[in-house]
């Protein structure tokens, strides 16, 4: 789209929510329209105020506007990343992309893997942008916007999370708990503005059911909702779902997940996330998309940002924890209280005391570290790295993953306390890297569904930001504040009941049947000529897989992670075709831009 003028056009994925609101304001001052879409709005938005326009935006977008006059590109990423922007540079031009594969359709950008990145990933889930995992392709990190112009890049940050929290006791929980209901409700309101209905999410948990009250209150009809559900009795919530469904009195629909389902998904799982992921469950959430574009809805609400938000992961009840065991590190009695986390993970729970102390273990330099809270985490995701080639790890020797990520932490970092530390490490990079990427846009996007997060709206985490922590999880009581706020808006049993992550079986889906993909990724031949992976060392895992000896998170991880990796050096490395199909790739997907130098 363009102005009048042809001087300013624009190309833009994803919504602004207040452009109502803005458009108002712009006619005021003597804009005329010829639409009434959201589009037009920040398109002279940006011809009034220019790139400060942003900070007037409340939604989720990746954009770009070209100002013919000046010769000049501003680009930009909403505050959290919702929408993804990638980038790159070739001899002859600047190729900006919503999608990867985009570029990859210019013969001039080679398909190369960054292994530094892929460093990366085998430490925190993610590669940390500008890095993707592919060499000399960037993605615009989240709250920040890029000019391109004389051939020159400048990138600037427009917004950054911080945390300045409320003295204890300054307010009542209840004035807390009410003024985050109501936060949440204009929220909610905001992100229901569609041109199509608008159904939702229900996993069961307290976020999604609480975006879905509202919602269903909102809209005064009968509300759509949609699920995932497996045959493994360890993963599936579908008794939870139910019981939100009868609450609230929506019309819901799921899909059920075998693990041979996951297993068949997981190539065009890796086809639309780009990069290699350590978990399986953004699988049944492709799948979910699909149910939802089957069943005519283009758009959902969900309850992701909630658990980084407001303090809702047992990462936080670990973190805490282990600062308590710190104080006192020879206690016999502190430690115990580990037991108290991850209940849904027998494999830990069945360890004796000795190795809980060792896998949390609250060294004296851990204690000065930036990452106190996810160094656990970090060792053990590192330690699949073991499953590199020499090659592979040769070539991304020198680049320090935590050094890289030390680098980019906001100066104050240290001053926050360490729950407030944790939430930030996962908002800020977690979760747009993994969490609303893999998980999130990706999949939705997959089947050209947009998903829409209410507890990410920019007054909702300004909000959140000022709660104190310990309103945030009471004692070990996570999210206690927003289980206060929803009350009997959902079902007791919901908001009483332990978190438990969204996961789906792993290892198993790939080998409960067979498949050739995986035969054939693994095989030591294809491996060796590959050069990511050592053969040995890889055909042991399997054996240990098929021997029905592997246990823990480890080595699910581990299996994930390397096949998944396979796929995308297959799809992307070897025989680039874009367009996926189970077969040989056919057909458009995604289209470049380029600004020629």
């Amino acid at each position: 789209m363009s102005t009048a003028d042809g001087r300013y056009w624009i190309t833009f994925n994803g919504e602004i929510f207040n452009y109502i609101e803005l458009r108002r304001e712009l006619l005021a001052k003597g804009h005329k329209f010829e639409t009434l879409s959201d589009t037009e709005v920040l398109l002279h938005l940006y011809e009034e105020e220019g790139p400060a326009c942003v900070n007037r935006l409340n939604g989720e977008w990746a954009f770009g506007i070209w100002d013919s006059a000046e010769r000049k590109l501003f680009l930009s990423r909403d505050r959290f990343g919702i929408r993804p922007l990638v980038y790159t540079r070739t001899a002859t031009a600047f190729l900006f992309a919503s999608e990867v594969k985009a570029l990859f359709t210019s013969p001039e950008v080679p398909r190369r893997i960054d292994f530094a990145a892929l460093d990366q990933i085998f430490t925190f889930w993610f590669p940390l942008a500008p890095h993707t995992f592919f060499e000399g392709v960037f993605e615009l990190p989240p709250g920040h916007s890029l000019i391109f112009q004389h051939g020159k890049i400048h990138i600037t940050r427009y917004w950054e999370m911080s945390y300045a929290p409320d003295a204890p006791g300054s307010r009542s929980e209840q004035d807390y708990a009410e003024e985050l209901w109501s936060t949440l409700v204009n929220a909610v309101k905001l992100r229901l503005r569609s041109d199509v209905p608008v159904a939702g999410y229900l996993s069961g948990g307290l976020d999604s059911s609480v975006t879905a009250a509202i919602a269903k209150r909102l809209t005064g009809r009968r509300l759509r909702t949609f699920s995932v559900t497996f045959d493994d009795e360890e993963y599936d919530e579908r008794a939870y779902q139910q019981q939100v469904v009868g609450h609230l009195n929506v019309e819901h629909q799921e899909v059920r997940c075998s693990y041979a389902d996951i297993g068949r998904a997981f190539p065009e799982v890796t086809w639309h996330t780009e990069k290699p992921v350590l978990r399986t469950a953004p699988a049944p959430l492709l799948l979910l998309s699909g149910l939802v574009r089957e069943a005519g809805f283009k758009v959902v609400v969900t309850g992701e940002g909630a658990d980084e938000i407001l303090g809702g992961y047992d990462l936080f009840k670990e973190t805490k924890i282990r600062a308590f065991w710190a104080a006192a590190p020879e206690s016999r009695l502190r430690p115990l209280l580990l037991r108290r986390l991850y209940p849904y993970l027998a494999n830990i729970q069945n360890q004796p005391e000795a190795y809980l102390r060792a896998f949390f273990r609250v060294n004296p330099g851990d204690l000065d570290s930036p990452f106190f809270s996810h160094l656990p985490r970090f060792e053990l995701t590192s330690k699949l790295k073991t499953f590199l080639s020499g090659e592979a790890r040769a070539a991304a020797d020198g680049a320090s993953a935590l050094t890289e990520l030390q680098k980019t932490l906001p100066k104050r970092f240290m001053e926050w306390d360490r729950f407030l530390q944790a939430q930030y490490l996962e908002t800020i990079y977690l979760m747009p890297g993994y969490i609303l990427s893999s998980q999130g846009d990706r999949m939705a996007m997959a089947h050209s569904v947009e998903a829409r997060l209410p507890f990410l709206d920019p007054q909702v985490a300004e909000f959140a930001s000022k709660i104190p922590p310990a309103l945030k999880m009471k004692v070990l009581n996570e999210k206690y504040l927003l289980k206060k706020a929803a009350g009997d808006h959902i079902p007791a049993c919901v908001r009483q009941r332990h978190k438990q992550p969204y996961r789906a079986p792993e290892g198993k889906s790939f080998l409960s049947e067979p498949l050739d993909y995986v035969d054939e990724l693994l095989s030591p031949e294809r491996l060796a000529k590959d050069g990511v992976f050592d053969p040995a060392s890889v055909s042991m895992l399997v054996k240990k897989f098929r021997d029905g000896r592997a246990i823990g998170v480890k080595d699910n991880m581990a299996l994930t992670g390397i096949v998944s990796t396979q796929l995308v050096v297959e799809q992307f490395v070897r025989s680039f075709h874009p367009g996926f199909t189970e077969e040989p790739h056919a057909g458009p997907e995604g289209a470049a831009h380029a600004v020629r130098r």
